[in-house]
């Protein structure tokens, strides 16, 4: 890797900030018009459309809507699993059972989340999904993906190594997000697709 990981960070918080601020210029009727839309997109993909369990997360604010998405992955029959945010960043997981089960969590110098409200399954729980939704900001030519910069999903990723877990990774964005390039560092992996509201981005990835 040529790229200097000091240099690498320092872009990557440059980008982070761009690419929020056009999230947050987005009105209300947009938002809920590319939710419906991803929806749609993320179905198509045969990852999704064959696994038995998926690992996904609830949006918020303006990121690119889930909800849509994950009641009708459910109503599909498949396992949906959401993240429980711990203390130290890292994620448990719990089975969704549908809008009536998410509840409203407070985490301290965090923004309010929907986590669900069942039995916590363990971090370890995401290892067996077959396809794992992550959260992003934009995902360029070569499927890497760039985060929200909080470490949450670097530890998911890392526990599916070590568990020599290969789940089929997705990014849903919008369409302005998938880039020319994402600045690279070390602990950061390829994805295997995106979903955005007009369309699907697969990679070719070698394991």
């Amino acid at each position: 890797m040529n790229e200097n990981p000091h240099t690498a960070a320092s872009t990557k918080a440059e980008l982070r900030r761009e690419l929020l601020a056009a999230r947050r210029a987005l009105s209300p009727d947009a938002c809920r018009a590319a939710a419906a839309a991803l929806a749609a997109r993320a179905l198509e993909l045969p990852e999704l459309a064959d696994a038995h369990t998926v690992a996904a997360y609830v949006s918020v604010g303006t990121e690119p809507g889930t909800r849509d998405l994950i009641d009708a992955l459910r109503a599909a029959g498949k396992r949906v699993l959401l993240p429980l945010l711990l203390p130290d960043n890292d994620l448990d997981w719990a089975a969704y059972e549908g809008p009536a089960s998410l509840a409203e969590a407070a985490h301290p110098g965090k923004m309010r989340l929907l986590e669900p409200s069942g039995p916590a399954l363990g971090p370890d729980a995401v290892t067996g999904a077959e396809a794992v939704l992550l959260p992003g900001l934009a995902v360029d030519g070569r499927g890497m993906r760039l985060g929200r910069g909080g470490g949450s999903y670097d530890r998911v990723l890392q526990r599916l190594e070590r568990a020599g877990a290969h789940p089929a990774l997705v990014v849903l964005l919008y369409d302005d997000e998938v880039v020319a390039r994402v600045p690279e560092e070390p602990h950061d992996h390829p994805v295997r697709a995106v979903a955005t509201p007009s369309g699907v981005f697969r990679f070719r990835l070698d394991f």
